[in-house]
């Protein structure tokens, strides 16, 4: 289970660091950004104008721009950037939902714990990404939260509805949310969709996002072009702990039900008909995403 092999490694100095220059990042940087171009796509006008505002302020320097799409992978920038960082934020990303068992959110999400009186920020290391969506959204819709927390809200918020949609972050197989399972495609990947093996975490952070489309915008304008009305009202319902479990049921049936076995040296291969397969996963979770992002920012900031 990862989150105890994160606690676990949080007490080893060397190990940290390694973690931090090699983060897992949910979707990638090019994924979150597809995520928050299809969200700024549902924004309401007025909840546009806020969000833009909000985020002229941050003055970190961890992205290139203040635009919704680029601050939407600030929280891996933020938590890259030393150890401490790490220390805090990083078992935020993620709800191991382990797919041996029935979902417990609240043993996933470390008893789910109460921020007492503290803000979301100051929270307790040890929580998933679930507690941090509805806690920051409580914090957005406070007009009484102070400016700087209203931005942290903001930016992770941003980042978070789109790492609950990555199936590996919202399921486990004692695996580490795939990390530990070594992959390579056969056939391998088409030119320009990255290295044909890795990590199976990694091939749905990356590879597979870059299975959509050479740049971020043409992928986001092609799967909003998808994105009926009947679909945008179906996703805009439900909280961060139904999105959690619709995930994780997502993941159990297209991320590690189709796992070939493993050869003698514990590598899976994945064929063809799982690259398709997961391709398509991938596009409806990059939609899902960005319409559910919207929903969270139009009900908060309305």
């Amino acid at each position: 289970m990862r989150n105890k092999l994160a606690t676990a490694t949080v007490a080893l100095g060397t190990m940290v660091t390694l973690c931090i220059t090699t983060p897992a990042h949910a979707w990638g940087d090019e994924g979150h950004e597809i995520v928050g171009l299809i969200a700024k796509h549902y924004l309401d006008p007025a909840v546009a104008t806020k969000v833009n505002t909000i985020l002229a302020s941050d003055t970190t320097g961890l992205t290139s721009n203040e635009n919704i799409d680029v601050e939407a992978t600030w929280a891996d920038h933020y938590r890259a950037k030393n150890t401490a960082n790490y220390n805090q934020t990083h078992n935020w990303h993620f709800v191991d939902l382990e797919i041996a068992a029935p979902p417990d959110l609240k043993s996933a999400c470390f008893g789910e714990p109460p921020l007492n009186g503290a803000t979301a920020f100051d929270g307790p290391p040890n929580d998933c990404v679930v507690d941090k969506i509805n806690e920051f959204a409580v914090e957005l819709r406070d007009p009484a939260t102070g400016a700087q927390e209203r931005l942290y809200a903001l930016q992770f918020i941003l980042h978070f509805v789109g790492d609950l949609h990555q199936p590996l972050h919202s399921s486990d197989d004692n695996d580490r949310g795939g990390n530990n399972k070594k992959v390579k495609a056969v056939p391998a990947l088409p030119k320009g969709a990255g290295k044909s093996s890795g990590e199976l975490h990694g091939f749905w952070d990356t590879q597979f996002v870059a299975l959509q489309g050479r740049t971020e915008t043409t992928v986001a304008n092609k799967l909003i072009r998808k994105i009926t009305v009947a679909k945008r009202t179906q996703w805009s319902k439900g909280t961060a702990n139904d999105w959690a479990i619709e995930t994780y049921a997502i993941s159990k049936v297209n991320t590690y039900g189709p796992l070939p076995a493993p050869d003698t040296k514990g590598l899976y291969t994945l064929p063809a008909s799982y690259v398709t397969n997961a391709k398509g996963v991938v596009a409806d979770q990059l939609s899902k995403a960005g319409v559910r992002l919207a929903f969270v920012l139009n009900e908060a900031l309305k």
